[in-house]
């Protein structure tokens, strides 16, 4: 694939991957209001660009399979705790934005377990394997990630256990 073409693309992806979260996300707006419709509506284009964003990762060969795709997961979670959040959180230090420290050091300390977590299963699947999980837990506020039961109070953002979300 040609340079721009390929650029295009990964920014194509970006874009999409933003507007289907960010839709999801005006969707649970809409619904606390209780505009019902105006939340389906922005339910159904978030799945739409969803769409969009998988055929773009489609044509970009980014989707492989498991124990490839587990390797991408650990390489993106690794970067963002090592580089990315690790930066972001200081430069917000350095200008005084505590909502930004916050956010970048919620996001940096799931990140280490996510990565953890992916290792583990990467690891299961490279032996033809399943991993065995219990339930697993996600802190609504930081996004701290568990399995298991939810602990008392989030070790990341001190949340109780009833911030928690099971998968």
């Amino acid at each position: 694939m040609r340079a721009m073409t390929e650029k295009n693309l990964q920014d194509a992806f970006a874009g999409e991957s933003q507007a289907h979260v960010k839709y999801q996300l005006f969707s649970d707006v809409a619904e606390k209001e209780g505009l019902a419709n105006v939340a389906r509506l922005f339910k159904a284009v978030a799945h739409a660009e969803l769409v969009h964003a998988r055929n773009h990762l489609n044509e970009l060969a980014g989707l492989k399979d498991s124990s490839g795709n587990l390797q991408q997961a650990i390489d993106g979670e690794t970067f963002e705790v090592k580089e990315m959040y690790a930066a972001y959180y200081e430069v917000a230090k350095l200008q005084g934005e505590r909502g930004a420290q916050r956010s970048s050091r919620y996001a940096m300390e799931a990140e280490k377990i996510h990565a953890t977590m992916y290792v583990t299963a990467k690891d299961k699947v490279d032996a033809e394997e399943d991993i065995v999980l219990k339930t697993i837990q996600v802190c609504e506020v930081c996004g701290h990630t568990v399995e298991g039961d939810a602990p008392d109070k989030c070790p990341i953002c001190e949340a109780p256990a009833g911030k928690f979300t099971g998968f």
